[in-house]
């Protein structure tokens, strides 16, 4: 019995023992669990200090570099249309390209975002901005009154004009030529404006057919249905010059005025409005722009 006894008495010792033993352990453990903590925390701080200074460094502005907090993206989605070259188009690998692409890239880099380009109908590109379907409008986007209305523009970063395009055996050679004739262009489209606010000449046209795309408004002409396609002279410069015989084709001298080319952003994204002004000041101003600018014109014609 007194053996039992003693037995029980030292299982009980040791429990305690024991339970002691794992009260310092904890206590022990929580000062090692909350260094850890700390030092993982350091840890993270450390690479998001990195990270922040490795984004800034990669193109060698990072003092300059627009914050992303302030534009309230980490990803934009860019409204195109890709039948606008040399804006944004579809190469022979079906491969969206352009001044305007490149323009674009080079931005959302300098804003530390990534970007995605969508194409859209032109005719809907207002409404797919406001509707939130895209972030912005950049491809060839004319500056206009009735524009300013719905969106708010960037500071331009191109001259353009509105011109038109005939065949050279057409008999025509100025804007009174086209009295009785049939005159196409794209759909809601600049182009349209510009003959709208020129009723003096445009109401003289025998038609005004409008196509989804500057291409095939240019195509209805070679065909022979159309006399004459109104368009951006920046899109029939390269359209005409990489045609088979660029000398079946003429632009008249006299168009229908100039205008400037800018990037749509919604009336609500202030923020991101200043951000894309500041770097394309940038752009201009360290060369990135007139880099893209020679690449796709041959020359450096950016405002």
């Amino acid at each position: 019995m007194k053996k039992f006894t003693a037995v029980c008495f030292a299982a009980v010792m040791a429990m305690s023992l024991a339970a002691c033993g794992n009260d310092s352990g904890k206590t022990s453990g929580d000062g090692e669990n909350q260094t850890a903590a700390q030092s993982q925390a350091d840890t993270q701080e450390a690479q998001s200090g990195e990270e922040t200074q490795d984004l800034g460094e990669s193109d060698g502005t990072a003092s300059e570099t627009a914050d992303v907090t302030d534009i309230g993206y980490d990803h934009l989605i860019i409204g195109v249309d890709d039948t606008f070259a040399p804006m944004g188009f579809l190469d022979e690998n079906n491969d969206l390209v352009g001044f305007d692409i490149d323009l674009a890239n080079a931005a959302a880099q300098k804003l530390g975002v990534t970007v995605e380009f969508q194409v859209i109908n032109w005719d809907m590109k207002e409404q797919e901005l406001n509707q939130g379907n895209v972030d912005l409008i950049w491809n060839g986007y004319s500056i206009t009154d009735e524009r300013k209305e719905q969106v708010n523009f960037t500071e331009p970063y191109l001259d353009n004009e509105q011109v038109v395009v005939t065949m050279a055996d057409s008999g025509i050679s100025s804007l009174d030529d086209l009295a009785g004739k049939v005159v196409a262009a794209q759909i809601n489209s600049s182009a349209v404006e510009a003959m709208d606010a020129h009723p003096e000449i445009s109401d003289t046209f025998a038609d005004r057919p409008v196509f989804d795309t500057n291409d095939m408004a240019i195509m209805d002409m070679e065909a022979g249905r159309s006399d004459a396609v109104v368009a951006d002279k920046v899109l029939l410069d390269y359209v005409i010059s990489h045609k088979d015989d660029p000398s079946q084709y003429v632009i008249l001298e006299d168009g229908f005025g100039s205008e400037e080319y800018a990037v749509g952003v919604r009336k609500e994204d202030t923020q991101l409005l200043d951000a894309l002004n500041q770097v394309l000041d940038e752009m201009k101003a360290d060369g990135t722009a007139a880099e893209i600018s020679e690449k796709w014109f041959g020359a450096d014609i950016v405002k």
